[in-house]
């Protein structure tokens, strides 16, 4: 998760800078803090330094502190979230470690309150799914209440994120190779990898990703199409149980390299959500034929599959060319199951 770091309150010192505006904007904050002391909360720090705070709180059946009243069986709260954005997506991986949890705890709704001047916030909330739904407090402490269904698919895939909508959308299988791909997918590294490589960057803590290939067909993937990460064999190691599933991402955009007028243009598009440096996208491009392939980073496979269960349980082609190639919805249903991550499936 990066330099997010899971803390409880106690272990979080109250006097860092960065509180000081939630001490301005809610009265009592520091009593409530204390009383929270054996609770946890994710944390980021940059020079030692907090940058981003986020809480957490599972409810059930109603919360009645906001107007309207939010009526359902199990409610995520997210209690305290500012970042002191910096560049890069960082919120995007707040945003990611709330889904991740509502997920996981199997809610049906999410909700946040923020104060209007927080503009930057709630256009991030609302990228994403959360939509105004009423008020909290009064005067100077009035709040916007934002909610976000979690069990309903609108067709957005960034509002809808991170559900996955299968009913319609093709699913298909696409290699990436180890020094890209946990760069690329944080929550997908092995336990057998550096975790030091991961860094604070657009790329890495993005819910969007955009990887460039020269593979062929990659140009049919379509908005809303299901993309299985496969991550190759490791050198020196044989790809039968070292090459992995490991994520399940969303197909937002695909570009083929005729799309661009230059490679000022090209690179401009490609390096917000890329790996890849000037050097590199300069060498894809004058090599010709490349594609970028934007997409949303939907789930971490919670169990990674090897290419031998993949072959051999899964039924995957061995002969395949393990590039870029089409799944079918019973493959990929199978990979989700045995990938635990079904909770994100609608249809």
């Amino acid at each position: 998760m990066n330099n997010i770091i899971h803390k409880t309150f106690a272990e979080i010192d109250l006097q860092d800078p960065f509180f000081q505006s939630l001490k301005n904007d809610y009265l009592g904050f520091e009593d409530w803090f204390r009383r929270k002391k054996d609770q946890d909360a994710f944390v980021q720090y940059e020079n030692n330094k907090i940058i981003g705070f986020l809480y957490l709180k599972v409810e059930e059946n109603i919360v009645d502190d906001v107007i309207p009243a939010i009526i359902a069986n199990k409610i995520l709260k997210v209690g305290t979230f500012k970042i002191d954005a910096h560049g890069t997506k960082m919120g995007e991986q707040f945003i990611k470690i709330i889904m991740d949890y509502a997920v996981n705890e199997d809610v049906d709704v999410c909700y946040v309150t923020i104060y209007e001047k927080h503009d930057s916030l709630i256009n991030l909330v609302q990228q994403y799914g959360f939509e105004q739904y009423g008020i909290k407090g009064s005067g100077i402490y009035k709040e916007n209440v934002y909610l976000k269904q979690m069990k309903m698919i609108t067709g957005d895939i960034n509002r809808d994120f991170p559900l996955v909508n299968g009913s319609n959308a093709k699913k298909y299988l696409l290699s990436i190779y180890p020094k890209y791909h946990s760069i690329m997918f944080p929550d997908s590294i092995l336990t057998t990898e550096n975790k030091n490589i991961i860094r604070d960057v657009s790329y890495t803590n993005s819910i969007h990703k955009i990887y460039v290939c020269t593979m062929d067909h990659v140009e049919e993937l379509k908005y809303g199409d299901i993309v299985v990460i496969y991550r190759t064999a490791e050198e020196g190691k044989s790809a039968e149980y070292s090459a992995v599933a490991t994520s399940i991402c969303v197909v937002e955009n695909i570009k083929t390299q005729n799309e661009f007028n230059s490679f000022e243009e090209f690179y401009k598009y490609a390096s917000k959500y890329s790996l890849f440096d000037e050097r590199d996208l300069r060498y894809w491009y004058d090599r010709g034929g490349c594609k970028t392939i934007k997409m949303t980073y939907n789930a971490a496979l919670k169990k990674r599959i090897v290419r031998h269960d993949l072959i051999e349980e899964v039924g995957l082609d061995r002969n395949h060319y393990w590039g870029f190639f089409e799944l079918t919805d019973e493959q990929f249903n199978m990979i989700a199951q045995r990938g635990d991550v079904t909770k994100i499936l609608k249809r």
